[in-house]
């Protein structure tokens, strides 16, 4: 009875053992197809609010440890919690790989499958060694499926090594102003020297939605084999696709010390907000929450440069141009100040001054006011002092 014991309580240690190191590989690897289905979250003491309960005259806090919503026009801040903080950020790395193969690839060429990216762990679509697809293929792979294995195929054929890649990526990074980012991998597994913010995923998000090819592999919620001659169908696991109705993308993102991430793109009055949830356990609802809050709270205007100069003391300028249509969001945004810095003969074409729009006493915005006309510098100085 007494070895019976003791072998009891040792079967019983091994097993506890193999328990705990699978869960903590587990706790480590990307899954982004079945990580609402995991059982080591932890569930938080405050539940998320609901959608019914958002008071849009009250300030927003969700359960997330970071989250911000940018305009991808204005690059205005709409909203944010921790935004800034520089944190793990899983599977949406791919973002950028994306962005990457976009502007270095070719989508139409025949790219190899190496047993590398074959054997990647985490989420994969589950190419084969040697298998044959294209770089377009790998796209929708990478960004439907969340591959890892697409994700290193892709690193491979661009970059000729996961660290030729990983240098592709951080310099293109900078090139778009991320500066607070570093990337080590062109999938998003943890490492130490791998990390973001929400801040910098809404400004990448916001430049990779300028490309209808990335749009299409991020909104989509199938994509048939047929249509590009693929080696198969492929469906998206973003969820938010279908509890948004005018969201159109962009990524899912899930690892132990990332905790489950979304960075999503939402078509609200023909421009579109991004949002990011970083590390919550309710993302699609947070998600939901932020949109409702951000478009209660902002009116997204669109002004012409006419509809402003007629508001300012530069009226008579009628012909004087800004380069671009002026848009911002925020209700508690003042009117347009126009400056003009040039005093001198204006030839047409030359810059006159510029157009700023503030939030209470900060520029978030300015224009340069370009000249269609000549005008003297007596006609100028008149039209200046209202004469």
């Amino acid at each position: 009875m007494k070895i019976n014991k003791k072998l009891s309580i040792v079967f019983l240690v091994v097993l506890l053992t193999i328990n705990l190191n699978v869960n903590t590989a587990n706790a480590f690897i990307e899954d982004d197809i079945d990580s609402d289905f995991e059982t080591l979250d932890i569930v938080e003491d405050v539940s998320d609010i609901s959608l019914e309960d958002i008071n849009p005259n009250k300030p927003l806090r969700v359960s997330a440890r970071n989250a911000i919503a940018l305009d991808a026009k204005t690059k205005e801040v709409l909203w944010d919690q921790n935004g800034y903080e520089i944190v793990p950020m899983a599977s949406t790395t791919k973002i950028l790989t994306c962005l990457i193969a976009i502007n270095y690839g070719n989508l139409e060429r025949k790219v190899t499958i190496s047993k590398n990216a074959a054997s990647i762990r985490g989420s994969t679509v589950g190419f084969r060694p040697g298998e044959e697809v294209t770089m377009r293929e790998l796209l929708f792979g990478l960004m439907f499926r969340s591959g890892n294995d697409a994700a290193i195929a892709i690193a491979e054929d661009i970059g000729g090594s996961i660290e030729g890649f990983s240098n592709i990526m951080n310099d293109f990074a900078k090139s778009l102003g991320i500066l607070d980012s570093h990337f080590e991998s062109p999938h998003g597994l943890d490492s130490a020297k791998h990390y973001s913010s929400a801040y910098d995923l809404a400004i990448l998000t916001s430049k990779a939605m300028e490309y209808p090819e990335f749009r299409e592999c991020v909104g989509e919620k199938t994509i048939s084999k047929d249509k590009y001659n693929f080696t198969r169908d492929y469906s998206n696991i973003n969820k938010i696709l279908h509890r948004i109705p005018d969201a159109n993308g962009v990524k899912t993102g899930y690892t132990g010390g990332a905790g489950k991430c979304l960075v999503s793109s939402v078509n609200h009055n023909g421009r579109n907000i991004i949002i990011v949830v970083l590390n919550s356990v309710d993302r699609w609802n947070v998600t939901e929450n932020i949109y409702k809050y951000v478009t209660s709270n902002n009116e997204f205007i669109t002004k012409s440069n006419k509809e402003i100069l007629k508001e300012e003391k530069l009226a008579g300028l009628g012909d004087i141009i800004e380069e671009e249509d002026v848009t911002y969001g925020y209700k508690e945004t003042d009117v347009a100040k126009v400056e003009v810095f040039n005093n001198n003969y204006i030839n047409q074409g030359d810059i006159l001054g510029k157009i700023s729009i503030y939030d209470k006493k900060y520029e978030k915005f300015k224009s340069p006011l370009i000249s269609n006309i000549n005008l003297s510098k007596e006609e100028l100085d008149k039209i200046i002092m209202g004469n």
